[in-house]
């Protein structure tokens, strides 16, 4: 990326254009941000800032000449305030492939009353619901939006969907700008937290228990996964002491239906000797 400087604004091309307006080029230097304009000393028609890097449209001197500005092939996703004060006399602007993407993005433009030709070509932004009557409304005075003509018929139906009340209320509810970073605004991050102090303990008993490979592998696709070995085992020690009683608890019966039936057959086996003797 290159600065935008005095030396290259001197450097860069200037000629008169076939319109006959003198125009700048500072096309194709990868220059991230406007500034250092003044050095123009205000002496063109035409600032030729396609296929850069930039990707707010402000930091903009006091231009009174500045007629036509082309922004194609950048990455604005903001416009800035008030640019009407500092290019007052803006009659063309080219944002074509840029990366505008809601209604609301293109507000500021509205204050720009000289403006009568805007191109917003492959951006996101016109895929937006009633986008084009959304501009036609936001900026009355525009003829040519997006190099075709602003026919009467479009005039006379964005001002009857944005008409009183309720169309108001259209226009704010559709008008949702892009969330950007405030310089000085408080961050907010999704606060991630580690492992406690009894996790950590649990995973190094898992380790330090581990009879084998295999073993070994299990525990590293638990970790993988977010699980933590050994809490299952403390979550549901309740748990597992029932089942533990239970299966003492059939283990003891178990045992006494066992005992029970040896000693039925013994007994069985006493009245069949003694029938034997008795015969």
């Amino acid at each position: 990326m290159v600065k935008l400087t005095a030396e290259l604004i001197e450097q860069a091309a200037q000629y008169t254009n076939p319109v006959r307006d003198r125009e700048l080029e500072l096309r194709g230097y990868k220059i991230p941000v406007l500034e250092n304009l003044g050095a123009t000393l205000d002496q063109f028609d035409t600032i030729d800032l396609s296929d850069n890097e930039i990707r707010k449209l402000d930091g903009f001197p006091l231009l009174k000449r500045l007629k036509t500005l082309l922004m194609n092939n950048n990455r604005i996703c903001r416009i800035g305030e008030n640019l009407e004060q500092s290019l007052p006399d803006l009659k063309e602007l080219i944002l074509t492939s840029n990366n505008i993407q809601e209604l609301g993005d293109l507000d500021p433009l509205a204050s720009v009353k000289s403006l009568s030709l805007l191109s917003l070509l492959r951006n996101p932004v016109t895929n937006k619901k009633h986008y084009r009557l959304y501009v036609i409304n936001k900026i009355p005075q525009i003829r040519v939006l997006d190099f075709q003509k602003v026919k009467m018929k479009e005039r006379q139906e964005a001002e009857k969907m944005f008409k009183g009340k309720r169309g108001a209320q259209l226009a704010k509810d559709i008008a949702k700008q892009t969330k950007t970073f405030t310089p000085g605004a408080a961050l907010q991050t999704e606060i991630k937290t580690g492992p406690s102090a009894a996790d950590v303990e649990a995973i190094k008993n898992a380790i330090a228990n581990a009879t084998s490979l295999a073993e070994v592998e299990r525990l590293k696709g638990l970790l993988q996964s977010g699980q933590i070995p050994g809490r299952e085992l403390r979550s549901g020690a309740p748990n597992m002491v029932e089942e533990e009683e239970e299966m003492q608890e059939s283990e003891a019966m178990n045992e006494e239906t066992q005992g029970a039936e040896g000693e039925n057959g013994d007994t069985d086996d006493m009245q069949e000797d003694v029938h034997m003797n008795g015969s």
